[in-house]
């Protein structure tokens, strides 16, 4: 009878704990791959979109539309009316019958007047101003091209330091609701100890007391991966309350590969890329501004239509006249002196382009250290990945003997607990290695600029 009792006991509490197991999950997605959440970073990213709409802007800009190369032409038109009463008294003068001549009222006269011109002006030659500032426009574009892609690259890094941290979270509560299963189960275990007369009551508070712990370990972590989730879908301009589960896997690169990579940085490096750019772009202002010392010669021609419609006066009949004009003209403009101000912007275009020459080199500097402390990163996490697997294993069997130990009473509760702790805390370590592991990797495949062209 009492054994019929402890099952219907035993039958009651996992049915209560499915229902509150249950009752705690919240609703998840499928899984989300890196993939995919690399594509939605893509889409979805507002910095990503801000990016790319500049690159629209820099796409415009160095368009012939903006290049000066095309000619302008411009058109105006107007009319104009007037209308007049006038009254002519000639003063007692007389007619050739030699009578007083009468007085000449005109009502309602009616002047009319259109106009229409076309101008047309191009330039034909400006000191290659234009020229070099088309080329400008042109790199500028491609100076804007490579600011779009460090953006998506560091949101890339972005994206992939808070989904391995959801990873990272995902593992350590399996580790911890493991852990809880245990002390569930050894709590059920000195129950039962009790009940026969097997152990003391100190057995069971021990263990009531590691179930709890346990089940506070797992309520903070479920509290911070939900957190850390919504860091996710921030990122990827989702809903915030819209849950999913990561890939845990993670592989690393051939380290061949990565001494390949680095050999080929000086071409990959975005911010090298862009410090060449900034130099192109001075050069090109350099040769820009001394079109201001040079000559220009420009054409322009007009074509206009006049006509004038007169009313009729107190001495001449109504008149219409149309008159049609074109005129074609060169013009040759020369600065020959501008009070200076062409040749200080020469001088200061000159040091603009020193300076980005010696940007250059402090950034060639500074990449180089980058470069060689993420590399000492990634190879000594790795090592320390490496080592925390061993450990994760040594404590795993140190536990399942401990665990035989517990069964025959050769050791305490307590000693047990350290042991299931032991192997909970390497778990956890291990789990921050190998994603630290990761994310120092692809940090130094940034700086190779390779980050966009492996599998994550």
């Amino acid at each position: 009878m009492k054994g019929n009792l402890i099952q219907i006991e035993i039958l009651i509490l996992l049915l209560l704990m499915a229902f509150q197991i249950q009752g705690q999950e919240p609703e998840i997605e499928l899984q989300l791959s890196k993939q995919e959440a690399f594509e939605l970073m893509l889409n979805n990213n507002f910095g990503i979109q801000i990016a790319r709409n500049e690159l629209a802007i820099a796409e415009n800009n160095k368009s012939i539309l903006n290049s000066d190369y095309l000619p302008t032409l411009s058109s105006n038109a107007g009319a104009t009316f007037d209308q007049a009463n006038s009254i002519t008294d000639f003063n007692g003068a007389l007619d050739s019958d030699g009578n007083p001549r009468p007085d000449v009222e005109i009502n309602d006269a009616e002047t009319k007047r259109y106009n229409a011109a076309l101008s047309l002006n191009y330039t034909l030659f400006d000191g290659l101003g234009r020229y070099y500032n088309f080329k400008q426009l042109k790199e500028t574009y491609n100076l804007t091209e490579l600011q779009a892609r460090e953006t998506i690259e560091s949101t890339t890094l972005q994206l992939f330091t808070v989904y391995f941290e959801v990873a990272r979270i995902q593992e350590n509560l399996e580790a911890l609701e493991q852990a809880l299963d245990i002390s569930k189960n050894r709590e059920q275990r000195a129950n039962y100890q009790f009940e026969y007369g097997q152990s003391n009551k100190l057995n069971v508070l021990n263990a009531q007391v590691d179930v709890t712990t346990d089940s506070i370990n797992i309520l903070n972590t479920e509290q911070l991966l939900e957190n850390t989730r919504r860091d996710l879908n921030v990122i990827l301009n989702r809903n915030l309350e819209q849950m999913m589960v990561v890939d845990t896997t993670v592989t690393f690169i051939d380290p061949i590969k990565l001494e390949e990579y680095f050999l080929e940085l000086d071409r990959n490096n975005v911010t090298l890329l862009q410090a060449d750019s900034n130099i192109l772009i001075s050069d090109y202002a350099i040769k820009n501004t001394r079109a201001l010392l040079l000559p220009s010669l420009g054409l322009n021609g007009s074509y206009g239509w006049n006509r004038n419609e007169n009313p009729a006066s107190a001495f001449f009949p109504g008149t219409t006249n149309t008159s049609n004009t074109l005129t074609v003209g060169a013009t040759l403009r020369w600065d020959l002196f501008d009070g200076g101000r062409s040749i200080n912007a020469l001088k200061n275009a000159k040091i603009v382009y020193e300076n980005q020459e010696i940007l250059k080199q402090q950034l060639e500097q500074q990449v180089a250290r980058d470069i060689l402390n993420a590399r000492g990163d990634y190879e000594n996490s790795l090592k320390i990945y490496r080592m925390q697997e061993q450990n994760v294993m040594t404590n795993r069997n140190n536990f399942e003997r401990s665990e035989e130990q517990l069964k025959l009473g050769q050791i305490s509760s307590i000693e047990f607990r350290q042991a299931q702790l032991n192997l909970l805390n390497a778990q956890v370590t291990k789990n921050s290695a190998k994603y630290a592991a990761k994310i120092a990797e692809l940090r130094y495949l940034q700086l190779v600029g390779q980050l966009l062209n492996v599998e994550f």
